[in-house]
C-alpha cells in the first residue's frame, strides 16, 4: 500500500472508531444515571420482571463500556500504525508495543492492516449487540414497571 494512503486510511479507521466507542458508551451511562431514580419513584422494585430487566441491563451496560474501552485502545494501536510510513513498520511497532505490554505474544511475521481492520470489525459488532441487549433490557425494564 501507498504511504499516504496506508496513513490515509488507517487514520480515518482510528476516528471512526473513537466515535463508535464514544456514543453507545455516553447513552449508558446516561441511562443507567437515571434508571435508579425512575425505577424507584415508579416502584418498579415490586416487579420482578422489571427488576430482572433492570439486572441485565445493568451487566450488558458494563459489556458495552468493557467493548468500547477496548475499542478505544484499539483506536490508539491504529493512531500509532498511522504514524508509520508504511503498513509493514507501522504493524512491526504495534506488535511490538503489544509484546512489551506482554498483551499479546511477537508475532512472526506482521499481519496486513486489511486482517486488524477485520479483527477491530469483529470487535465493534460484539458492542453493537451488547448495546442492542441493554436498549432492549432497558425498553422491557420501562414497560413493566407499575405505573
Amino acid at each position: 500500500m501507498r504511504d499516504e494512503a496506508h496513513q490515509q486510511q488507517t487514520a480515518a479507521f482510528a476516528a471512526m472508531l473513537i466515535k463508535q466507542a464514544a456514543w453507545p458508551a455516553v447513552i449508558v451511562l446516561a441511562c443507567d444515571g437515571f434508571a435508579p431514580l425512575v425505577a424507584s419513584a415508579r416502584g418498579a422494585l415490586y416487579s420482578p420482571i422489571a427488576v430482572l430487566a433492570l439486572l441485565v441491563a445493568a451487566a450488558s451496560a458494563v459489556v458495552v463500556l468493557g467493548f468500547s474501552a477496548l475499542l478505544l485502545f484499539d483506536a490508539l494501536l491504529f493512531r500509532l500504525m498511522a504514524s508509520h510510513s508504511d503498513d509493514v513498520s507501522g504493524g512491526a511497532a504495534v506488535d511490538d508495543l503489544l509484546a512489551r505490554m506482554r498483551l499479546k505474544p511477537a508475532p512472526s511475521s506482521p499481519r496486513a492492516l486489511d486482517e486488524r481492520i477485520a479483527g477491530t470489525r469483529r470487535l465493534l459488532a460484539r458492542q453493537r449487540i451488547a448495546f442492542a441487549i441493554f436498549v432492549l433490557a432497558f425498553l422491557t425494564a420501562g414497560f413493566w414497571m407499575p405505573r
